[in-house]
């Protein structure tokens, strides 16, 4: 048995599909439609991403989501923001999935097929960036729910657009379209919808055709910076993002 038939179907969100040429198509979803984040995908991802890191055997992962969205729909199932162990477990979580997407040593190709509205450091991590004109990028659920916005996309963001862009596009809650997008160097082709995954994998086998080595060594030189960044800052994000959830647990507490 493969080490990919030993994960291929382990994880109840995230849908694996490999070619004969090592290019891992990992889709995003709940029960076959478009994804809701809540405490357990929060948690399978961790999981998720070291399993597909820790294979040597995929060449190249595009990472994409199911019907018309990446990712923007969440539901606080699953999550206690509110205790200090709760917490806790998601401070470990949010580092190490961060860790994880850099720690995937291939090129890592993220095929946008909607809104992504939350996680978007996701994308931000990758190499190669495809949406469609139908994707746009905001951080959504961080104020709605009253708390920082901690989780990397506090880091990425500004290194990605630049500082005052970037700084603006959290506090804001900015909307950017696929075109602005694009012109700011968050996306690399907007592809229609039908053709997306056509060319992502297009681009996957031309890079699944170079030497292993070259490839892998490439994502690492690539990362470096990435790595450094999330290295320094995940950890004092999420702690501000937990110190401002134990204040609107007060706040509710006090109201309820």
């Amino acid at each position: 048995m493969s080490r990919f038939d030993s994960y291929k179907n382990a994880f109840a969100n995230a849908r694996l599909t490999r070619s004969e040429s090592g290019v891992l198509e990992v889709a995003l979803h709940t029960d076959g439609g478009k994804l809701v984040f809540n405490g357990h995908t929060h948690e399978q991802f961790v999981d998720l991403f070291h399993e597909i890191g820790s294979d040597a055997d995929n060449r190249v992962v595009i990472l994409t989501g199911s019907d018309d969205a990446f990712m923007d729909a969440i539901s606080p199932e699953g999550f206690d923001f509110f205790s200090p162990r709760g917490y806790d477990k998601i401070y470990r979580e949010g580092k190490k999935v961060l860790m994880n997407i850099l720690d995937i040593e291939v090129p890592l190709i993220a095929a946008l097929n909607g809104p992504v509205l939350l996680h978007s450091e996701y994308a931000l991590l990758s190499d190669i960036v495809l949406a469609t004109p139908e994707t746009v990028f905001q951080d959504k659920p961080h104020f709605d729910f009253g708390i920082v916005p901690g989780d990397g996309v506090n880091l990425l963001w500004p290194e990605v657009i630049g500082s005052i862009r970037g700084r603006y596009f959290i506090l804001t809650r900015q909307i950017l379209d696929a075109p602005t997008a694009k012109e700011w160097g968050v996306v690399n082709e907007v592809v229609p919808a039908d053709k997306l995954l056509g060319r992502a994998h297009e681009i996957a086998e031309g890079l699944a055709a170079l030497p292993p080595l070259t490839s892998r060594y490439t994502r690492i030189a690539l990362t470096q910076k990435l790595r450094r960044i999330i290295d320094e800052g995940a950890g004092y994000g999420l702690a501000l993002e937990g110190i401002s959830a134990a204040e609107v647990a007060r706040a509710m507490a006090a109201h309820g």
